[in-house]
């Protein structure tokens, strides 16, 4: 499963599996009971997880960051209803987090969501990084490319001519801009 499909939706618990989009919502599956559904656009906000951003002392950092954080640390995952154990996971895990700003209640939410994208398998990274990535592999391709040009071939001038029609009538026809169709009006 691809975390850049990952959303999060106002007033339904979890995370969904973003399936496919339509102008008036969306088409869902839960993370939780593989349940599918549609979802309103116009009752419920969805949030893609890549565009979330946490508080820290200086800059925000994404979320991705502070989940890779939670899982290169050997710290156990506390209980989601302690909220002083929450505070001191993330006080090991994630010191530059500012804890003023982000409350408790987010910081249960980002274990709830942790715990949801571990146990379906689901590869927490950015899909911009992948595409800077591959640009960057293709520039270098190019760049390389560019070092070791093979021999060149003259350029041809190209002719500056003029067509001219064979006959006048399809002279004046190719001079007479051509005239629109005109609108019927709905009644």
């Amino acid at each position: 499963m691809d975390y850049s499909r990952i959303i999060s939706v106002t007033g339904l618990p979890g995370l969904h599996e973003l399936l496919t989009s339509k102008s008036d919502g969306a088409i869902v599956r839960s993370l939780e009971d593989k349940s599918t559904r549609f979802v309103s656009s116009r009752v419920h906000h969805f949030s893609h997880l890549e565009s979330i951003e946490v508080y820290t002392q200086r800059e925000n950092v994404n979320l991705v960051d502070v989940f890779n954080a939670m899982e290169g640390s050997e710290e156990r995952l506390p209980a989601e209803n302690d909220p002083k154990a929450v505070t001191a996971y993330f006080q090991k895990v994630y010191p530059e987090m500012d804890f003023d700003r982000v409350y408790s209640s987010d910081m249960k939410k980002m274990i709830r969501w942790f715990r949801l994208l571990k146990d379906n398998d689901v590869h927490i990274k950015l899909s911009e990084l992948e595409d800077e990535a591959s640009e960057s592999e293709e520039m270098v391709e190019t760049e390389a490319a560019v070092e070791t040009p093979a021999e060149e071939k003259p350029k041809k001038k190209a002719a500056n001519k003029k067509t001219e029609p064979a006959d006048a009538d399809t002279a004046v026809a190719a001079e007479k801009p051509k005239k629109k169709a005109a609108k019927k009006k709905a009644e």
